[in-house]
């Protein structure tokens, strides 16, 4: 939003979560005011692209931000008392399983900034906590140490009730939220707003569910402008409601104890340009690329609508590079995110790092890398610890490993596992090898 008063995350940290042992930190303030779209108002930058090799901790980073939404949603509804706590402790080290798993953010609300903390271990919460900083000043919301409970003096009296009722591996935030402490709501609303691309139902599908989506919201003929921009072939679709013979044919075989048979689907039809004239295709029909773009397509819609984060891995996949430049700059550009919409992704395409069509796809500050170190834990860096002057090809110094986080190959030995076939392989018959044969 311009003037900074949208929701924006300004940083997250996490400590003992799958690769990541130690406290690693992905910051979204802006380290380069002048990358920035001037006017926009903007307190944390609106892309993050996490780059390494495989198996660096890329994909846990988001894990990690995912895991504790799913975590301040659910604890209340899905935990049985005294069943502990479900959670990914580092797993290389025995020590890691006897500490706690911590996630931090920092928020930008409603022009307030918050901190809300958590800390768990197999059986309980072990910390929680909410600061406030309105007028820059910081107010303690409330504090949890265990089954202990402080309360800061703005704090109303009613969330001490709330305290007795929270069990020991029940977040606090959730109950009190559902318990309308509206002190709490706005750091609530913004992980239940957290968006990210499974939750487009039924991923490259034509299911009822993402069909009915696209339905419900009005998302169709914007998704049609989009694969068409895209160069995809499709001139238009529409949304066709099964006849009554397919209706009869799919739910004859489903049909419940009181005889309903619930009601007829409708599916998404393209129109393609063809030589004179167009033709037909269902969304299983089409193209990877164009399955890709469109399963993709909703939550981008959602997120810039409701200005809230999406977290998407691997943007790149089944996707040209130029289409995921394109999917980065509707975040990128103040015109198409009025309201400080925030899209944190991860790829392997270095080309994102670099122009496409003579545009800068990221700013200098919208880059982050992953790296394992010798003992197998994931190191999360910026590229601006690298000082990168705003001219230079970020691409090939990348490649080049000017900024570490590539993948370090013995070129002898990958040649050799991929050529070679291990002793005792050698047929000496000549015959073509049977599957379950030696």
């Amino acid at each position: 939003m311009r003037g900074g008063g949208g929701p924006m995350l300004l940083s997250f940290r996490v400590a003992n979560h799958r690769s990541l042992r130690g406290e690693q930190q992905l910051l979204l303030t802006p380290s380069y005011t002048a990358d920035g779209p001037p006017g926009a108002g903007w307190e944390a930058v609106p892309v993050i692209g996490i780059f390494g090799p495989n198996a660096s901790g890329k994909s846990n980073v988001l894990d990690a931000m995912l895991y504790m939404r799913n975590l301040v949603q659910g604890s209340l509804r899905e935990s049985e008392p005294d069943a502990g706590i479900r959670r990914h402790p580092f797993a290389a080290d025995a020590a890691a399983h006897d500490e706690p798993s911590t996630y931090v953010v920092d928020l930008l609300l409603g022009g307030v900034q918050y901190t809300y903390g958590l800390s768990v271990n197999d059986a309980q919460v072990v910390e929680e906590w909410m600061y406030s900083y309105p007028h820059k000043v910081k107010r303690t919301v409330f504090h949890r140490k265990l089954d202990e409970y402080s309360y800061g003096e703005h704090s109303p009296h009613s969330m001490r009730q709330v305290g007795d009722i929270t069990a020991s591996n029940v977040l606090y935030l959730s109950v009190a939220a559902r318990s309308k402490q509206m002190v709490v709501r706005p750091v609530y609303d913004w992980f239940a707003g957290l968006l990210d691309r499974s939750l487009a139902a039924g991923r490259f599908s034509d299911d009822a569910a993402m069909t009915g989506a696209v339905d419900r919201r009005g998302y169709l003929e914007r998704l049609t402008r989009l694969l068409r921009a895209a160069d995809t072939g499709i001139e238009s679709a529409e949304l066709v409601e099964e006849t009554p013979a397919e209706f009869a044919k799919r739910s004859g075989n489903v049909k419940s104890a009181d005889g309903y048979r619930g009601m007829p689907r409708k599916y998404l039809v393209f129109r393609h340009r063809g030589e004179g004239s167009t033709f037909s295709l269902r969304l299983h029909d089409q193209s990877l690329g164009t399955r890709a773009l469109y399963e993709i397509g909703i939550p981008v819609f959602r997120a810039l609508d409701r200005g809230v984060p999406l977290i998407v891995d691997e943007l790149d996949s089944s996707l040209h590079p130029y289409l995921s430049a394109q999917l980065i700059r509707l975040f990128s550009d103040p015109a198409t995110n009025p309201r400080g919409a925030q899209l944190v992704f991860t790829s392997h395409d270095a080309t994102l790092l670099g122009r496409i069509q003579g545009e800068e796809v990221l700013h200098r500050d919208h880059i982050w890398f992953t790296e394992k170190n010798e003992y197998g834990e994931t190191e999360l860096f910026p590229l601006s610890e690298f000082k990168p002057r705003r001219d230079e090809n970020r691409a090939r110094r990348y490649l080049a490993g000017r900024y570490g986080a590539v993948p370090i190959v013995t070129d002898d030995l990958f040649a050799a596992a991929l050529a070679t076939r291990g002793e005792g392989d050698d047929d000496s018959s000549g015959a073509p090898d049977q599957e379950g044969q030696p």
